[in-house]
């Protein structure tokens, strides 16, 4: 065979060879490529689980958020019904010393949100005026909680809407659509329903409760036209940090005047019952971690979740509450308590859809 020939039958062995290295090509430049990016399967996974963890978080606050709010309010029961520590203002001052110190270290220590300053004395009135309003809130709310079972107690503090409405038709002439007003008729009428039919009803815890109820509602309302300014606001968290260290120093002497045996009373029930000062110390840890979770559900959904959150914690605490307290309920006061949360989902509902 001439060499003319021999090449001509190598040249498709030589091009067989060729295409038969190719794929192996192919598949080695694709390992390098994976060995240089050797975490981009788990980039993606990472990003697919991402919204799993962000679920996780959400549902872990608001769970946490049910837990401080219903613990802190049947704790209150507790201690000033069944505990015979009959001293709601000295609790509130409890109350708002732990919010004091705890918000102190959160803000300037943790930094979970920046430090906000009083910028004049203008603001600080401001706020030492919410501050006293807040007191009064939440002194009649625990007052209320001596005479009254929680149950009822939720019952009227469901009337919230009704207040805030009518406070700020009153001192802002803001006005809103006549459904939403029409849908504030239940919320009140619920209410008169449960009164009627409350076997541990009192004049005195009801007069309370309505007054704490009032005055949170018009704390809310004052809130929006004292800080309505873009220099003057401040976030929930730096609020109560300027506004607790007020509350202690108006409480004291109102503590001192109105309940001037709280601390011989307190140091016999801490003989008495061991585990008396751990209850005060877990309660008023419970009141600001209520107020920090309330600040961190609303910032990572919204005020809206927050407020059908809201409805539907009244309606666990109601239910935990006549189950741990034993205390009689009747067809008609659950009635009426279910017509009020009704009224409030539709007045929450009907001012979203007309704003």
């Amino acid at each position: 065979m001439s060499s003319h020939a021999r090449g001509k039958e190598l040249i498709p062995l030589l091009s067989f060879s060729h295409q038969k290295k190719q794929p192996n090509l192919s598949i080695s430049s694709t390992t390098k490529m994976n060995k240089k990016n050797p975490d981009q399967k788990s980039d993606m996974s990472s990003s697919s689980s991402s919204p799993k963890k962000q679920t996780l978080f959400i549902s872990s606050l608001i769970i946490l958020w049910y837990t401080s709010n219903i613990g802190v309010l049947l704790l209150n029961k507790f201690l000033l019904s069944n505990y015979g520590f009959k001293f709601p203002i000295f609790l509130t001052m409890c109350h708002m010393s732990a919010c004091a110190i705890l918000s102190y270290v959160s803000i300037v220590f943790l930094k979970l949100v920046p430090l906000q300053y009083l910028k004049s004395r203008s603001q600080f009135l401001k706020v030492a005026t919410l501050s006293i309003v807040f007191c009064a809130s939440v002194v009649g709310g625990n007052i209320s909680l001596r005479y009254l079972p929680v149950s009822f107690n939720q019952a009227v503090g469901a009337t919230t809407p009704f207040f805030t409405a009518l406070f700020a038709y009153i001192m802002t002439f803001k006005r809103e659509a006549w459904v939403t007003y029409g849908a504030l008729v239940p919320v009140v009428t619920g209410v008169v329903i449960a009164s009627g039919g409350e076997p541990g009803f009192h004049w005195f815890g009801f007069i309370m409760c309505i007054s704490a109820t009032a005055a949170r509602a018009f704390k809310s309302v004052l809130q929006g036209i004292l800080l309505s300014s873009e220099g003057e606001r401040l976030n929930s968290m730096n609020l109560m940090l300027y506004m607790s260290p007020i509350a202690v120093i108006a409480l004291l002497p109102v503590t001192i005047f109105m309940e001037p045996d709280v601390m011989s009373v307190t140091l016999t029930l801490g003989r008495q019952h061991k585990y008396m000062y751990i209850l005060l110390l877990v309660n008023s840890v419970m009141a600001y971690s209520a107020n920090l979770l309330n600040f961190l559900v609303t910032k990572h959904t919204s005020a809206l979740t927050l407020q059908v959150l809201g409805n539907a914690k009244g309606a666990v605490a109601v239910v935990i509450s006549i189950l741990l307290f034993r205390n009689p309920v009747t067809v008609m006061g659950i009635g009426g308590y279910s017509i009020t949360v009704l009224g409030v989902v539709a007045y929450g509902e009907t001012k979203r859809r007309f704003r």
